[in-house]
Protein backbone atom coordinates (compact mmCIF):
# COMPACT_ATOMS: atom_id res chain seq x y z
CA UNK A 1 0.00 0.00 0.00
CA UNK A 2 1.75 3.30 -1.08
CA UNK A 3 0.61 6.70 -0.43
CA UNK A 4 -0.14 7.12 -4.09
CA UNK A 5 -3.03 4.33 -3.56
CA UNK A 6 -4.47 6.52 -0.38
CA UNK A 7 -4.95 9.58 -2.26
CA UNK A 8 -6.55 7.80 -5.18
CA UNK A 9 -8.67 5.96 -2.67
CA UNK A 10 -9.40 9.26 -1.44
CA UNK A 11 -10.43 10.75 -4.76
CA UNK A 12 -12.28 7.93 -5.75
CA UNK A 13 -14.76 7.48 -2.47
CA UNK A 14 -15.00 11.64 -2.69
CA UNK A 15 -16.56 11.64 -6.30
CA UNK A 16 -18.03 8.67 -5.92
CA UNK A 17 -20.03 9.81 -2.30
CA UNK A 18 -19.87 13.21 -3.75
CA UNK A 19 -20.61 15.29 -0.21
CA UNK A 20 -21.39 18.58 -1.67
CA UNK A 21 -23.90 17.00 -4.13
CA UNK A 22 -25.99 15.50 -1.60
CA UNK A 23 -26.44 18.70 0.52
CA UNK A 24 -29.51 19.86 -2.17
CA UNK A 25 -30.87 16.30 -1.91
CA UNK A 26 -30.17 16.85 1.67
CA UNK A 27 -32.64 19.97 2.28
CA UNK A 28 -35.73 18.75 -0.16
CA UNK A 29 -35.84 15.41 1.64
CA UNK A 30 -36.07 17.31 5.03
CA UNK A 31 -37.72 20.09 3.77
CA UNK A 32 -40.10 21.29 6.68
CA UNK A 33 -37.72 20.02 9.52
CA UNK A 34 -36.31 22.42 12.51
CA UNK A 35 -32.34 22.53 12.63
CA UNK A 36 -32.36 20.25 15.58
CA UNK A 37 -34.35 17.41 13.46
CA UNK A 38 -32.16 17.85 10.99
CA UNK A 39 -28.83 17.34 12.42
CA UNK A 40 -30.49 13.83 13.88
CA UNK A 41 -31.13 13.04 10.43
CA UNK A 42 -28.01 14.04 9.40
CA UNK A 43 -25.98 12.15 11.88
CA UNK A 44 -28.32 8.75 11.82
CA UNK A 45 -27.96 9.21 8.00
CA UNK A 46 -24.11 9.06 8.45
CA UNK A 47 -23.74 6.32 11.38
CA UNK A 48 -26.08 3.93 9.16
CA UNK A 49 -24.49 4.68 5.87
CA UNK A 50 -20.69 4.29 7.47
CA UNK A 51 -21.89 0.64 9.27
CA UNK A 52 -23.19 -0.45 5.59
CA UNK A 53 -19.86 0.31 3.83
CA UNK A 54 -18.14 -0.89 6.22
CA UNK A 55 -19.58 -4.05 6.60
CA UNK A 56 -19.88 -4.40 2.79
CA UNK A 57 -16.01 -3.30 2.48
CA UNK A 58 -14.88 -6.05 5.14
CA UNK A 59 -17.21 -9.25 3.89
CA UNK A 60 -17.99 -7.58 0.00
CA UNK A 61 -19.25 -9.95 -2.31
CA UNK A 62 -19.49 -12.71 0.02
CA UNK A 63 -22.48 -11.20 1.97
CA UNK A 64 -24.27 -10.33 -1.25
CA UNK A 65 -23.32 -14.18 -2.30
CA UNK A 66 -24.12 -15.31 0.50
CA UNK A 67 -28.23 -14.36 0.30
CA UNK A 68 -28.32 -14.82 -3.02
CA UNK A 69 -27.61 -11.32 -4.16
CA UNK A 70 -25.53 -10.32 -7.16
CA UNK A 71 -24.10 -6.74 -7.53
CA UNK A 72 -26.15 -6.39 -10.87
CA UNK A 73 -29.48 -6.75 -8.76
CA UNK A 74 -28.41 -5.04 -6.10
CA UNK A 75 -27.65 -1.93 -8.36
CA UNK A 76 -31.16 -2.53 -10.15
CA UNK A 77 -32.83 -2.52 -6.91
CA UNK A 78 -31.28 0.02 -5.52
CA UNK A 79 -32.58 2.19 -8.77
CA UNK A 80 -35.89 1.50 -8.36
CA UNK A 81 -35.79 2.30 -4.71
CA UNK A 82 -34.49 5.42 -6.05
CA UNK A 83 -36.92 6.47 -8.48
CA UNK A 84 -39.47 6.24 -6.15
CA UNK A 85 -37.86 9.13 -4.14
CA UNK A 86 -37.65 11.33 -7.41
CA UNK A 87 -41.49 10.84 -7.96
CA UNK A 88 -41.61 11.65 -4.73
CA UNK A 89 -39.63 15.13 -5.48
CA UNK A 90 -41.14 15.82 -8.44
CA UNK A 91 -45.61 15.01 -7.54
CA UNK A 92 -45.88 14.74 -4.20
CA UNK A 93 -45.70 18.04 -2.14
CA UNK A 94 -47.50 19.42 -5.72
CA UNK A 95 -50.48 17.16 -4.60
CA UNK A 96 -49.91 18.17 -0.80
CA UNK A 97 -50.31 21.54 -2.40
CA UNK A 98 -53.40 20.99 -4.59
CA UNK A 99 -55.39 19.10 -1.27
CA UNK A 100 -54.53 22.12 0.96
CA UNK A 101 -51.98 19.35 3.05
CA UNK A 102 -48.72 19.99 4.35
CA UNK A 103 -45.95 17.98 4.37
CA UNK A 104 -44.88 16.09 7.46
CA UNK A 105 -42.16 17.27 9.22
CA UNK A 106 -41.77 14.65 11.46
CA UNK A 107 -41.19 11.84 8.38
CA UNK A 108 -37.73 10.37 8.59
CA UNK A 109 -35.51 10.09 5.21
CA UNK A 110 -32.31 9.08 7.60
CA UNK A 111 -32.45 5.18 6.53
CA UNK A 112 -33.86 5.72 2.81
CA UNK A 113 -33.51 7.46 1.01
CA UNK A 114 -30.27 9.29 2.78
CA UNK A 115 -28.07 6.41 4.43
CA UNK A 116 -28.72 3.99 1.91
CA UNK A 117 -28.92 4.47 -1.65
CA UNK A 118 -27.91 8.09 -1.46
CA UNK A 119 -24.84 8.08 0.55
CA UNK A 120 -24.27 4.12 0.72
CA UNK A 121 -25.38 3.43 -2.98
CA UNK A 122 -24.47 0.33 -4.94
CA UNK A 123 -21.50 2.54 -6.86
CA UNK A 124 -20.39 3.34 -3.53
CA UNK A 125 -20.48 0.07 -1.87
CA UNK A 126 -18.91 -1.83 -4.99
CA UNK A 127 -16.02 1.29 -4.86
CA UNK A 128 -15.34 -0.40 -0.80
CA UNK A 129 -15.27 -3.69 -1.93
CA UNK A 130 -12.69 -2.91 -4.48
CA UNK A 131 -10.54 -0.89 -2.33
CA UNK A 132 -10.49 -3.02 0.38
CA UNK A 133 -9.31 -5.80 -2.25
CA UNK A 134 -6.54 -3.75 -3.28
CA UNK A 135 -4.90 -2.45 0.00
CA UNK A 136 -2.82 -5.22 -0.12
CA UNK A 137 -2.59 -8.33 2.85
CA UNK A 138 -3.37 -7.77 6.62
CA UNK A 139 -5.35 -5.17 8.43
CA UNK A 140 -3.20 -2.32 8.09
CA UNK A 141 -4.32 -0.84 4.56
CA UNK A 142 -8.26 -2.25 5.10
CA UNK A 143 -8.06 0.14 8.28
CA UNK A 144 -6.43 2.74 6.40
CA UNK A 145 -9.50 2.42 3.91
CA UNK A 146 -11.75 2.40 6.21
CA UNK A 147 -9.87 5.36 7.94
CA UNK A 148 -10.48 7.35 4.56
CA UNK A 149 -14.27 5.92 4.51
CA UNK A 150 -14.86 7.97 7.96
CA UNK A 151 -13.06 10.91 7.02
CA UNK A 152 -15.39 11.10 3.89
CA UNK A 153 -18.63 10.07 6.04
CA UNK A 154 -17.57 13.02 8.35
CA UNK A 155 -17.17 15.69 5.59
CA UNK A 156 -20.62 14.46 4.20
CA UNK A 157 -22.15 14.99 7.95
CA UNK A 158 -20.54 18.33 8.24
CA UNK A 159 -22.31 19.28 4.40
CA UNK A 160 -25.19 18.14 5.67
CA UNK A 161 -24.82 20.71 8.96
CA UNK A 162 -24.05 23.63 6.49
CA UNK A 163 -27.52 22.74 4.73
CA UNK A 164 -29.83 25.80 5.93
CA UNK A 165 -27.06 28.48 5.46
CA UNK A 166 -27.28 27.14 1.56
CA UNK A 167 -31.19 27.04 1.98
CA UNK A 168 -31.50 30.43 3.43
CA UNK A 169 -29.59 31.68 0.44
CA UNK A 170 -31.92 29.65 -1.80
CA UNK A 171 -35.28 31.03 -0.74
CA UNK A 172 -38.62 28.92 -0.54
CA UNK A 173 -39.03 29.47 -4.65
CA UNK A 174 -35.20 28.61 -5.07
CA UNK A 175 -35.86 25.69 -2.73
CA UNK A 176 -38.54 24.44 -4.54
CA UNK A 177 -37.42 24.59 -7.83
CA UNK A 178 -34.22 22.96 -7.33
CA UNK A 179 -36.41 20.23 -5.80
CA UNK A 180 -37.88 19.30 -8.79
CA UNK A 181 -34.65 19.65 -10.98
CA UNK A 182 -33.57 17.28 -8.59
CA UNK A 183 -36.25 14.73 -8.83
CA UNK A 184 -35.80 14.85 -12.68
CA UNK A 185 -31.77 14.26 -12.20
CA UNK A 186 -32.26 11.65 -9.44
CA UNK A 187 -35.19 9.98 -12.03
CA UNK A 188 -32.45 9.80 -14.47
CA UNK A 189 -29.72 8.51 -12.07
CA UNK A 190 -32.26 5.68 -10.95
CA UNK A 191 -32.41 4.69 -14.48
CA UNK A 192 -28.91 4.67 -15.52
CA UNK A 193 -28.25 2.34 -11.99
CA UNK A 194 -31.16 -0.18 -13.65
CA UNK A 195 -29.20 0.53 -17.38
CA UNK A 196 -25.82 -0.54 -15.56
CA UNK A 197 -27.15 -3.33 -13.40
CA UNK A 198 -28.95 -5.16 -16.50
CA UNK A 199 -25.47 -4.46 -18.77
CA UNK A 200 -24.07 -6.14 -15.42
CA UNK A 201 -26.04 -9.69 -15.97
CA UNK A 202 -24.94 -9.61 -19.56
CA UNK A 203 -28.60 -8.82 -21.05
CA UNK A 204 -27.49 -5.76 -23.12
CA UNK A 205 -24.07 -4.73 -24.28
Amino acid sequence: MTSAFLITAFATLFVVIDPPGLVPLFIALTQGMDNEHRRRMARRACIIAFVLLTMFGLMGEALLGFIGISMPAFRIAGGILLFLTALDMLFERRTQRREGQHPDPDHDPSVFPLATPLIAGPGAIATMILLVGQSGPGWIGTAAVLGLLLAMIFATYLFFLAAPVLERLLGRTGTVVITRLLGMLLAALSVQFVIDGVRGTGLIG
